[in-house]
């Protein structure tokens, strides 16, 4: 297996987990993006930084990828999940949920 990229190993570095209410403001501009479980935060990351608009597509086409909608913030706020986990590739703020 190849040792990740200097890039791969930077996002991974400024991932951290996070609370809801400091996601709350990028969720109000649209400017959130919520990451299926079963992908990894940083690699989805990489692809944005890496300009790969067609992985990003099929990821976005498979549901795997989207905005944050009304119904998760709202999920988000009522429960104050320890489990978010976020990382900032501007003008966007990558997120998930883990656990």
């Amino acid at each position: 297996m190849s040792a990740p990229s200097e890039t791969y190993a930077a996002i991974l570095g400024a991932t951290a987990q996070i609370e809801w209410n400091a996601l709350e403001p990028h969720f109000a501009r649209g400017e959130l993006l919520v990451v299926d479980r079963g992908l990894d935060l940083v690699a989805v990351a990489q692809a944005f930084i890496d300009d790969d608009s067609g992985q990003v597509k099929a990821w976005m086409e498979q549901g795997l990828l989207a905005a944050a909608s009304d119904a998760q913030a709202a999920d988000w706020f009522e429960r104050n999940p320890d489990t978010l986990w976020a990382v900032v590739i501007r003008p966007w703020v990558l997120m998930q949920e883990r656990g």
